[in-house]
This record gives C-alpha cells, sequence and structure tokens, in this order.
C-alpha cells in the first residue's frame, strides 16, 4: 500500500478515517457519525473500529473512526500499531482503493503518527499471486492512503518506519513463497532484484566454493538435492569506516524433509518456511539498507535444501565443519546447526565482527518450551542478551532467555568424534543452542535466536495475515537503532 501526505483529500476518496482516543470523539466528524459511534457503544478502545455513512454534498462518504486507546498507557508504540492494522484489516478487501486518515484530531506526536501508519503497512501485505479464482469480494482493494493533517515530523518518521515495512514484506514474501519458487539460487536471485540500487553489496559463495573451503557440515546437509546450496552475504556498511560491523546470521533451509531421517508427511508442506531465519535476515538487511542505518551491519544466510536423494547424507556419518571439528551426524533432520556452524565459522575468520546473532528455526522443542508466544534466546554475553531482549520487548518480537551451561555439553558428546548434532529428547533447544556455542572463537559476543515458532502462524495476528508474520526483522531493527547507530 502506497501512503502518502496531503492537505486535502481527493474528492474521488470515499473511505475517510479518523484515529480517536478512549472515551474522545472527533470534533468534525458529521454528527450523525458521532451520534452512531455513542449509539454502538464506541470508546475508543485500542482497534476498535466504527463504520458509517454520511451525504458531504451530492456524495455519501464513508467513515470509520478506530480507537488509539489510552495515551498514558505502557506499549503505546504496539497499541498505535494495532490501531492502524485494524483499521486496514478491515476495508482491505472492502472494494476501497484509497483511504483519507485524517491525524489533525488525534493528539498524536510524529513518532506515534508515524507507528499508527506502520501498522496500517503491515497489516496491508497479502500474497494472492497463486489464486485465480478468487471472487471480486476476496480480492484485496486497498492500494493506497492519503494522511492529512499530521503533526510536525511526521513525513521525516514515517520515511525511516516505511523502510522497517519494507523489510517485513520482503520477509514476508520469502516465507510465504513455495520450495519450487524459493531455492538457494532464486533466493539469492531475489535479494539481488530486490536491493538493487539501496547501496547494500550482495555477494555469494556457490557449493562449490564452500566445499573446497571445507564446509562438510553445511555441505554435506545439501548433497541430497539437485539443488546447489548457497552462502549469501549482504553488507551494509553505513556506520563510522573500520568499525567493526555486527552480523546477523540466518538458518536458510528452503525445504526441509527431514533428509534420511524423513519426516511424516502430515504438515510437512509447512516446512517451505524453514528458512524463516535467513527471510528474517534478508528482510532485515533490507529494511536497513533502505532507511540508511547508520550502522555497519553484515547478513550472511546460509542457503540449503535438505532432501533424501540417494546421495543424501546418512545417520551416522561423520563429517568435518569449517572449524576443524568433526559431527558424528546422529538425525540428518537436525540439519540447521549444521548449516549454521560453517556459516558461523566462516563470517566470524571473515570479518572479525563486534558481536554475532543468530537467528534458525531451529528446534520443535522450542515451541513445545513456548508455544507461538515467545523465541527462544541463548547467549554467552549477558550484555548482549540484555540489549536483544530489550528490542524484542519494545517492537513485540519478544524473546525468552534459556540458559547456557557446560553441564549439557556431555548430552552432545560422540564415541567417535568431536561431537553429535544431537543429544537426547530432553533439553533439546538447550543442546542445540550449546552445539552452536563450539563453533563461536575468541570469546566473539553471540545469541542464538531459536524462532521455529514465531515465522508462521495458522491465524491472523493484530499485524499479520495467517501465514508469514515477519518475525525477526523488528527485532534485528530496533537493537541497530538502539545499540549501533549514533
Amino acid at each position: 500500500m502506497q501512503i502518502t501526505f496531503a492537505d486535502t483529500l481527493d474528492q474521488s476518496i470515499r473511505l475517510h478515517a479518523a484515529p480517536v482516543a478512549k472515551d474522545a470523539m472527533p470534533g468534525d466528524a458529521p454528527a450523525a457519525v458521532r451520534e452512531g459511534a455513542k449509539a454502538a457503544r464506541f470508546s475508543g478502545k485500542t482497534g476498535q473500529v466504527f463504520e458509517s455513512f454520511a451525504e458531504a454534498g451530492d456524495q455519501v462518504k464513508r467513515h470509520a473512526l478506530v480507537g488509539i486507546g489510552d495515551a498514558d498507557k505502557d506499549n503505546r508504540e504496539s497499541a498505535l500499531e494495532k490501531a492502524g492494522a485494524a483499521l486496514v484489516g478491515k476495508y482491505l478487501r472492502s472494494g476501497e482503493e484509497a483511504v483519507g486518515v485524517d491525524l489533525s484530531g488525534s493528539g498524536l506526536s510524529a513518532d506515534e503518527a508515524a507507528a499508527f501508519l506502520l501498522g496500517m503497512q503491515l497489516r496491508s501485505w497479502g500474497h494472492d499471486a497463486y489464486r485465480t479464482k478468487l471472487k471480486d469480494e476476496q480480492k484485496i482493494s486497498l492500494e493506497r492512503a492519503v494522511v492529512t493533517g499530521a503533526p510536525e515530523g511526521t513525513q521525516a518518521a514515517w520515511e525511516k518506519e516505511e523502510g522497517l515495512a519494507t523489510g517485513i514484506a520482503f520477509t514476508k514474501e520469502l516465507v510465504t513463497e513455495p520450495a519450487n519458487i524459493i531455492y538457494p539460487e532464486s533466493f539469492v536471485e531475489r535479494c539481488q532484484q530486490r536491493f538493487e540500487g539501496t547501496g547494500a553489496e550482495i555477494s555469494f559463495l556457490t557449493e562449490d566454493e564452500m566445499r573446497e573451503m571445507g564446509m562438510g557440515a553445511l555441505c554435506g546437509v545439501s548433497q541430497g538435492s539437485v539443488r546447489d546450496a548457497r552462502l549469501l552475504v549482504i553488507k551494509w556498511m553505513g556506520g563510522k569506516e573500520g568499525e567493526k560491523p555486527t552480523i546477523f546470521v540466518g538458518k536458510g533451509v528452503t525445504f526441509d524433509t527431514g533428509g534420511i531421517s524423513l519426516k511424516p508427511p502430515q504438515g510437512m508442506e509447512d516446512m517451505k518456511w524453514d528458512m524463516g531465519g535467513a527471510g528474517a535476515v534478508a528482510g532485515a538487511m533490507l529494511g536497513l539498507a533502505t532507511r540508511k542505518a547508520g550502522a555497519n551491519v553484515i547478513g550472511i544466510c546460509g542457503l540449503v535444501e535438505n532432501m533424501p536423494d540417494a546421495n543424501a547424507q546418512r545417520p551416522g556419518d561423520v563429517v568435518t565443519t569449517l572449524s576443524g571439528q568433526t559431527v558424528e551426524v546422529i538425525n540428518t533432520d537436525a540439519e540447521g546447526r549444521l548449516v549454521l556452524c560453517d556459516a558461523l565459522t566462516w563470517a566470524q575468520r571473515e570479518f572479525k565482527p563486534a558481536a554475532i546473532v543468530d537467528f534458525a528455526t531451529l528446534t520443535g522443542a522450542i515451541i513445545i518450551s513456548l508455544g507461538n508466544e515467545y523465541g527462544g534466546l541463548f547467549s554467552n554475553d549477558d550484555g548482549l542478551a540484555g540489549k536483544l531482549l530489550e528490542a524484542g520487548k519494545s517492537t513485540g518480537d519478544k524473546m525468552w532467555r534459556f540458559p547456557l551451561s557446560p553441564a549439557y555439553d556431555k548430552l552432545i558428546d560422540s564415541p567417535i568424534a568431536d561431537m553429535k548434532n544431537v543429544g537426547p529428547r530432553g533439553a533439546g533447544s538447550i543442546t542445540a543452542a550449546q552445539y552452536l556455542q563450539r563453533f563461536i572463537e575468541d570469546d566473539t559476543p553471540w545469541a542464538h535466536c531459536d524462532i521455529a515458532g514465531m515465522v508462521f502462524a495458522d491465524k491472523a495476528g493484530a499485524t499479520w495475515d495467517k501465514g508469514a508474520t515477519g518475525f525477526g526483522v523488528r527485532l534485528m531493527d530496533r537493537y541497530v537503532r538502539d545499540n549501533l547507530e549514533a
């Protein structure tokens, strides 16, 4: 959806909307709208929407009041996003092509107005590319919003949030696309197209290059697929020259059958989103580049497809990682950590980062622990962990910290190699993180974000429809804003 600013609305815009604080009412709304809202017990609660019609000369206008809640409540930013999303959610497929949003009586500041608009933009995303028989009432119709009465500074604040929204939309796109459309090579190509003109630098390693380097773990996952693996690198160096970069690493298993350790058929179609970590990293990097973030950040995506081919690696195989450590592959469906360990090693040796944070749909165990409410956070650095937790709290990409301890290490010791790629059933998410920690070098501050329960939703949320959520992008963006930008 395109959002623009104007002094007055074009007469062709039939739908007029106004944000309304709790227990307030816009004085310039038509009398019929105000009376109707009172009769319908509209109180301005966050996300509450009231609709009415009123004559305006020889036209009939459609009026919507959307509640923005109590200005004194905590999490004001999230409440305003929810309100903006509720407005768009109601009219996205309504037949209306445009909405005029009057902010003049809202009492919002520039940053608050931008948060409201961000909610509108996030909720406007949809993916109907492969649905050829939609009825008119099922098709997305709302294409633009025209904002009037915006407080001073809103346009500048919105430009920053618009970049973030662009990144979140890209993540949703990548996660939603089926595996015959998005696979390692096409993931890279899609990024090359979308980053064109942003100033970001895109490069990648081929599977042959990675195998020659010694990335036996990552390439071992890929060897059963006809799709060649890729290691995608997205560099945005918008900070001080010579300042060490922060690196975000994403697990990008574009489809996960489990390999020889084959998953059950039921629900396997969902495994197209096992690249949700890489999708989040790519989206975050697009957002940073679009809004010209003043920080040095590098995104790295390990991209593979895990298939049960005759050439696929077997349970019991031993692979040698880029770090030189050896891994006994007990379960080929614990492939994400095999991809990440080589990506983490390469990233540290290539760029000597200030900190490194990985994002991965790594374990089903994290869903057992946290459901679909939080992602799991593991870290070797309390300062880094605290900053990520705070970024998640303020954006709604919530994380919950889990322990790391040498006591868990013995659970992944192997009798014939340096380690196994899985431990016992208990503490599954923790042993996965313990495995990754073995590849962190020189005490580099590191955090692991297990977001398996968060990248895809089976029902609509406040700012997303059923499907891809865009989780992780806002977490990374806020971490950069609060800790890396001046």
